[in-house]
């Protein structure tokens, strides 16, 4: 089994800055994918960032050039760095990864998500 655990969200003013970390932790052989999605109050959970085992990365066009996406492979960790914030930003924010898992002699790859952590941005 593998575990997310997400952390640094809080509230920002427009225009700041905050960065979230997602370390996994358990039984992670690889790890194929990692991400953030988010989804505010009445909208539907939409991917922000990804980050692939290769290292090649996407970005939702709305955080493009304000968000990056950087990882700590040794500590299977991924950061989301949040930059010249907006309200429209605000949302919880779950962490989501594809991992391979050792079952045997064979790698099992599943999806796991995060608890969630909130970020509000407001005056």
């Amino acid at each position: 089994q593998v575990q997310l655990v997400e952390s640094g969200g809080g509230l920002v003013q427009p225009g700041g800055s905050l960065r979230l970390s997602c370390a996994a932790s358990g039984n992670i052989f690889s790890i194929n994918t990692m991400g953030w999605f988010r989804q505010a109050p009445g909208k539907q959970r939409e991917l922000v960032a990804l980050i692939r085992r290769t290292g090649s990365t996407k970005y939702a066009d709305s955080v493009k050039g304000r968000f990056t996406i950087p990882r700590d492979n040794a500590k299977n960790t991924v950061f989301l760095q949040m930059n010249s914030l907006k309200p429209e930003d605000t949302a919880a924010y779950f962490c989501n990864a594809d991992i391979g898992s050792l079952s045997g002699l064979r790698i099992q790859n599943s999806d796991y998500w995060g608890q969630g952590t909130q970020v509000t941005v407001s005056s």
